[in-house]
């Protein structure tokens, strides 16, 4: 899956030992925008970490997968990022960008006769 949006807040680095080993996770806040602004909140493992090194205020688009796992009886849910790309545009915000110019007149898109069904 892949969200459009600004990030609102980095949160504090967590790093830790398991079965296999050290880990590092960044969680990170991303503010979407449309008509309802919505806060997802998103985790980097690892090297992706440094490889994408995000700062509060930037746009970028996230690909993410989601995943569940049930723990006593309650169900949680994680939102990982593969891969961040900055300052991009999705195609439907390039769309609501460009000029009315390109906007038919109404003249051009009135049927006509020949237009017209007979149901």
């Amino acid at each position: 899956m892949e969200i459009q949006g600004k990030v609102s807040q980095l949160l504090q680095l967590q790093t830790g030992a398991g079965k296999n080993g050290q880990w590092r996770k960044q969680d990170f806040i991303l503010e979407t925008e449309g008509q309802v602004s919505r806060k997802i909140c998103f985790s980097l493992w690892g090297e992706k970490i440094d490889q994408f090194s995000l700062s509060t205020g930037e746009t970028v688009t996230v690909s993410f997968d989601l995943e569940s796992r049930e723990y006593n009886g309650r169900w949680y849910t994680d939102a990982k990022a593969w891969k961040i790309s900055k300052g991009e545009q999705s195609p439907v915000n390039k769309q609501e960008n460009k000029s009315n110019a390109e906007i038919p007149a109404s003249d051009d898109i009135m049927p006509t006769a020949e237009d017209d069904l007979p149901f």
